[in-house]
């Protein structure tokens, strides 16, 4: 009952996202107006900066532009996308599963590509079951929460470790037991035990505060091992028209993203204090700091390590489209040149 509830809070705010956004004009929207998505989690720490510090309306001003931003708060790729398409959100950010799935569909029309990346931040999929060691040991009496099922970055980087397991003719083999869940309630179902929910992939802080919060929470998979290094996992992306019609705006968002990653790499216990302010997170602020100082942690706008999803996704048929490099699926910036 537990994922089933959470499932269908999830796809009720992904249709009223779709509402929301059908029952927006069409017109194009004036320069200076900027509508955020983000979700949950320290990965969106750049986010929490830029709008404690107000660093896009400053961006803003020195392009000669008052920019007025809104910040909404989904879960889930496929709320985020239906958001992006609907018209109801200019920035989405999600992981680059959803990304991929977006520019996919959207390839010829809408022409949805990355803007920026959040860093890279290593996602754990942590069990409170003592018998899972492995995705080999998950059982159907098992579930995995995770905040879309076949669509999240998560989803993507359990297809492709089952691809390694099983062969890619069983990529989505455990799709049939992951259930989608908002991080901070699957968080809960860990620590707390005693529902349906056996795993979590996650994100931080959430995988931390399990493996900190019960005694059987373990990591049974880390995605760098899957994905062969440190990779950016949580991206911002838009449309093409939305770049085009509004490059002030889009710079300045750009420029504020930049200032923000300076500002976590050179003060992470200040980072730290606004994660906790703007979230109204309840987390031990040792654990966080711990999080973001941790050598596996980058904070940074540069995508790194998202071409083995891309091509993953393609060669089972997730996308119809090849992505050639990195460049395909992000907007040709001059902070992506050595993305990969």
């Amino acid at each position: 009952m537990f994922a089933k509830r959470f499932l269908s809070a999830t796809l009720s705010f992904s249709l009223f996202s779709v509402a929301l956004g059908l029952a927006a004009p069409s017109l194009a929207r004036a320069e200076g107006q900027l509508r955020i998505a983000e979700q949950f989690g320290i990965v969106y720490l750049l986010l929490n900066v830029a709008q404690d510090q107000k660093l896009i309306e400053k961006h803003g001003k020195s392009e000669g532009v008052d920019i007025k931003v809104e910040w909404i708060k989904l879960s889930g790729g496929s709320a985020v996308n239906d958001a992006l398409l609907s018209g109801a959100i200019d920035i989405a950010g999600a992981g680059v599963g959803p990304l991929l799935t977006i520019w996919d569909r959207t390839r010829g029309r809408q022409n949805v590509r990355g803007v920026a990346s959040l860093g890279n931040l290593p996602y754990y999929l942590v069990s409170n079951n003592p018998n899972v060691r492995t995705i080999a040991d998950l059982s159907d009496k098992d579930r995995i929460a995770l905040p879309a099922v076949g669509v999240s970055v998560q989803s993507r980087v359990l297809q492709l470790a089952s691809a390694k397991q099983w062969g890619d003719a069983q990529y989505n083999r455990l799709d049939k037991i992951s259930v989608a869940v908002p991080h901070p309630d699957a968080a809960a179902a860990i620590i707390n035990g005693g529902t349906e929910i056996s795993a979590h992939f996650g994100n931080p802080p959430f995988q931390e505060q399990e493996l900190a919060g019960n005694p059987k929470a373990h990591i049974v998979l880390n995605s760098y091992q899957v994905l062969g290094g440190p990779s950016s996992a949580t991206v911002l992306y838009a449309t093409e028209k939305f770049r085009k019609d509004n490059p002030k705006t889009y710079k300045a968002f750009v420029g504020a993203l930049d200032e923000a990653a300076k500002f976590v790499a050179a003060n992470p216990e200040k980072a730290a204090d606004t994660y906790i302010r703007t979230s109204n997170a309840k987390i031990d602020r040792d654990l966080l700091l711990k999080i973001i100082k941790n050598p596996e942690v980058q904070f940074k706008i540069t995508p790194q390590n998202t071409y083995p999803l891309a091509e993953f996704m393609y060669r089972v048929g997730a996308i119809k489209n090849k992505p050639t490099s990195v460049k395909d699926y992000f907007f040709d910036d001059a902070h992506i040149a050595g993305g990969s």
